[in-house]
């Protein structure tokens, strides 16, 4: 028998409140409340643990009406799809009712509930995620997912081509759990890559919000670069992102070494035509991606980088220079970036005027500001006045 042990969210008074909430008035099974996917997998594989997710064999009805008879506090956040979340002490637990799909069309499925373990864990995507553990922390391996789990391989439950056409992100999720869960050294699935390979047709379904945020996801991972390769060699890659090239993108994660990660840095890696017809970001991440790009192709150098986008964006972009032209880092680049950060243009607009007014002043400002940062920074107010005389 398998225990979770040593699980601060599992014996947490709030999550075991719940759990004692849902099981109060028992059921046909006498187990109305089991963890599942992300915590237990995140839990037996020693990592952290972010959302609570809970399935039962209660209806959404029921389960509010348990929750009510509590005291908990219950959200109806996808009550149609069987989901509602009880809120304990300001932490969220999912609980979803056992589900079993009656049809899909690869981008969406229409559920009908079940009080039936193994049918729910039938109707999930890979193995690793088909682990459930009860209150007290005992597993649950319906279909086998632990072997899976042990060996960090990532398997489709049942047939993949199956699996795929159920729901087509699930080409993506198979890669973004690959790189943060996969062996690398284990290699991939071949049926699998098979079945993705079948079905790239399907993620032209996607609507690009979905797309975008299963990438970024996987960009996130700690070393991408194996899975972003198998995709561009099956030709997922350029399904989602038309033009993208990978090339610089392993380079791109050994220069990060002790550098926080950051997904749109390493998207920038990939390039591609008309990105942003292709995905969704949100203006930050957009605008972040045009500074990278631009501050890549331009010729300024670190220090005048930080000084104008600050020393976090223009370490990035130094680090995809670098990659981008198979650059060795400047030794010195920290304290390039640091000068720059720290740098104050010494004259302001008030300097210049009267005698400067309108786009006079405005070309004169940029002038001085050149010079100055042509000057490494060394001229003062007095030295950059005196060149108007």
């Amino acid at each position: 028998m398998t225990l979770l042990a040593g699980q601060p969210w599992l014996t947490d008074p709030a999550t075991q409140a719940v759990c004692a909430a849902l099981t109060a008035e028992g059921t046909e099974r006498g187990a109305a409340a089991l963890f599942v996917g992300g915590c237990v997998r995140n839990a037996l594989m020693g990592v952290p643990v972010s959302d609570i997710d809970i399935a039962t064999d209660a209806t959404p009805d029921e389960v509010v009406a348990l929750a009510k008879a509590a005291g908990i506090k219950a959200i109806p956040t996808g009550i149609d799809h069987g989901t509602v979340t009880l809120v304990q002490n300001q932490i969220p637990h999912e609980v979803t009712t056992f589900r079993k799909d009656v049809a899909t069309d690869g981008r969406r499925a229409v559920v009908a509930f079940s009080k039936e373990i193994a049918e729910d864990a039938a109707r999930r995507d890979f193995t690793m995620n088909a682990i459930y553990a009860r209150p007290d922390g005992t597993v649950v391996d319906p279909l086998g997912g632990m072997a899976d789990l042990k060996a960090r391989r990532v398997r489709f439950i049942g047939t993949a081509e199956h699996r795929i056409r159920e729901d087509y992100l699930r080409t993506l999720r198979y890669f973004r759990f690959h790189a943060w869960y996969g062996d690398t050294d284990a290699g991939f699935d071949p049926d699998a890559l098979a079945a993705i390979a079948a079905n790239l047709e399907g993620l032209s379904q996607l609507s690009l919000e979905r797309v975008t945020a299963e990438l970024l996801k996987l960009l996130g991972a700690p070393d991408p670069a194996p899975a972003i390769a198998v995709m561009r060699q099956i030709g997922v890659l350029g399904q989602i992102l038309p033009g993208a090239d990978d090339r610089a993108l392993a380079p791109l994660i050994h220069l990060e070494a002790g550098a926080q990660v950051d997904p749109v840095r390493r998207l920038a890696a990939l390039g591609g035509a008309e990105m942003q017809g292709h995905l969704r970001l949100s203006k930050a991440e957009a605008r972040q991606l045009e500074q990278l790009r631009d501050a890549v192709s331009a010729s300024a150098t670190a220090t005048e980088l930080s000084y104008r986008l600050g020393r976090d964006l223009a370490h990035s972009a130094c680090l995809l220079r670098a990659a981008l032209l198979e650059q060795p880092i400047s030794p010195e680049l920290e304290t390039d970036l640091v000068r720059g950060a720290e740098a104050i243009f010494p004259i302001v607009a008030a300097d210049l005027m009267p005698d400067l007014s309108g786009a006079a002043l405005g070309t004169a400002l940029k002038q001085l500001e050149q010079a100055w940062i042509a000057s490494g920074f060394t001229l003062d107010r007095a030295e950059l006045l005196q060149q108007l005389k």
